[in-house]
């Protein structure tokens, strides 16, 4: 007997039929002698729903309360879903964040877990209950229900395997697995049929929109093994695991993620002097606001410009923080473009091939795509590009780096 849990997203559970259809299959799993704990989002479009509501009525809504709000569209799934299973004779209980006693801390709309209560889930498995958890929220230590951002639900997943020492913590998702890069956008990506931990954390956090970047470190950090799967169609999906102990030599690139959700903000005519970057991005992340590429150039009269990137939904924030600053600061001037994205190369194999930047800014230099930015880490090589060229960049490093070859 295993214990397992899995997480089920919001197209999953998008229907009534497709709850029963997930009932079934849970169902079967417990048939099979595996105990379960299912987590599960919203229905599909919910909290999008539930967010519009919000704005309608404030323009900024309480941070708290718009949690109060979306945290309700877990709530329906979790009942639903438990009342199909006792439909089917499988016995059920169904849990928010807060009844299992899901810790975090008090960043209402992105918080972090603390702690998690495992005893009533224990109890419910050993009378033989699946247990059905609502993912993407918890409570804080003064009672308040908060959520844990967009995605959140595989963060959920992945921590309550976590402390309750599963044996596997399967991501039910409407894709087989993870692939070389988005099929949508390149048509001869290939599923993988495992990839690294630290792989898919460069992936997630590069925009692969399959995992939450969360859910990943959680897992890598606690060695939980996690296979994301899909919930119409039969398969072995992929399998994340710490390294990769098949392949004598790992490929030179495993995959290419990239992320439209991004917005350059840029302050321009800074004296160039010591601690400039800090008091220009500390108060950014004093207003949870969080930075990702970051360039800094210093011109020959003395004076500094500072880009860096952002989530285009916090843009708006973000130059607020900065108007604020200016006069102190010293900027002549302060710009923004919210029509950025990102493109990454991903793979541990990097680390021993040279000329892995030169290719790939050869073949975008060939279809006439401007690099804006570079960050480079041991196994990724990110730049920022106009958002139009994003799809053809995409199509000529899958090419590049021979991806779609037949394995």
């Amino acid at each position: 007997m295993s214990l397992i849990v899995q997480k089920y997203g919001g197209t999953s559970v998008g229907t009534i039929e497709r709850i029963r259809a997930v009932a079934h299959k849970v169902a079967a799993a417990r048939t099979r002698g595996d105990d379960l704990v299912v987590v599960v989002s919203a229905m599909s479009g919910e909290t999008n729903r539930l967010i519009a509501l919000a704005n309608q009525i404030s323009e900024m809504p309480s941070p708290r309360e718009l949690d109060v709000l979306v945290s309700t569209g877990e709530q329906v799934t979790i009942a639903l879903l438990a009342m199909a299973l006792e439909e089917l004779g499988c016995e059920a209980r169904s849990y928010t964040g807060s009844q299992i006693r899901i810790l975090t801390d008090s960043a209402h709309t992105k918080a972090r877990i603390e702690a998690i209560d495992v005893e009533r889930m224990r109890a419910d498995l050993a009378a033989g209950r699946v247990v059905v958890v609502a993912g993407f929220q918890g409570v804080d230590g003064e009672g308040n229900i908060t959520t844990l951002g967009r995605g959140g639900s595989d963060t959920t997943g992945v921590a309550l395997a976590a402390a309750l020492n599963a044996d596997e913590c399967q991501i039910y998702t409407d894709v087989d697995g993870i692939y070389t890069t988005d099929p949508r956008v390149v048509s001869s990506a290939r599923r993988l049929d495992r990839i690294t931990f630290e792989e898919m954390l460069e992936m997630a956090s590069q925009g692969s929109k399959v995992l939450q970047i969360r859910a990943v470190e959680f897992a890598g950090k606690y060695q939980v093994p996690l296979r994301v799967l899909s919930s119409f169609t039969e398969g072995n999906g992929t399998l994340i695991t710490l390294d990769d102990e098949d392949d004598m030599e790992k490929p030179l690139v495993s995959g290419i993620a990239f992320n439209r959700d991004e917005a350059k903000l840029t302050v321009l005519g800074v004296p160039d002097v010591p601690g400039v970057a800090y008091r220009i991005l500390g108060p950014i992340s004093e207003a949870n606001i969080e930075v990702d590429v970051i360039v800094q150039n210093v011109a020959q009269d003395g004076t500094t410009s500072l880009t860096f990137t952002v989530h285009r939904n916090e843009m708006k924030k973000a130059l607020r923080v900065l108007e604020g600053l200016q006069e102190s600061l010293g900027a002549t001037s302060i710009t923004t473009d919210d029509r950025i994205a990102k493109l990454s190369l991903v793979g541990v194999g990097m680390r021993s091939h040279a000329g892995v930047a030169a290719r790939m800014f050869r073949a975008l230099a060939e279809h006439n795509i401007n690099i804006q930015m570079i960050t480079t880490s041991e196994i990724k090589i990110t730049v920022v590009v106009d958002e139009k060229y994003l799809e053809l960049g995409a199509r000529a490093l899958h090419t590049e780096f021979e991806l779609d070859a037949t394995v």
